[in-house]
C-alpha cells in the first residue's frame, strides 16, 4: 500500500499524523505529505484509520 496526500484539499487538522505518524508527517508550511515509500503491513490499519478520519479526505491510496 502507498498513499498520497493531495495538497489541494489539505488543511492542515494533523489527524493523520496524530493517527499515524510512521507514515504523515507535516511540512514548515503545516500540511500533511505521506512517506512516499510502501507502507508496512503493520502500519495499514493506522493509515487506514487515517484516511477515514481525515476531515478533507485528502489521502488516496495510490494503487
Amino acid at each position: 500500500m502507498k498513499v498520497v496526500v493531495d495538497e489541494d484539499r489539505c488543511r492542515g487538522h494533523g489527524m493523520c499524523l496524530t493517527l499515524c505518524p510512521d507514515v504523515f508527517s507535516m511540512t514548515d508550511d503545516g500540511y500533511a505529505v505521506a512517506d512516499p515509500s510502501e507502507v508496512s503491513a503493520d502500519l495499514e490499519v493506522a493509515v487506514r484509520d487515517a484516511m477515514v478520519n481525515c476531515p478533507e479526505q485528502a489521502i488516496k491510496n495510490k494503487e
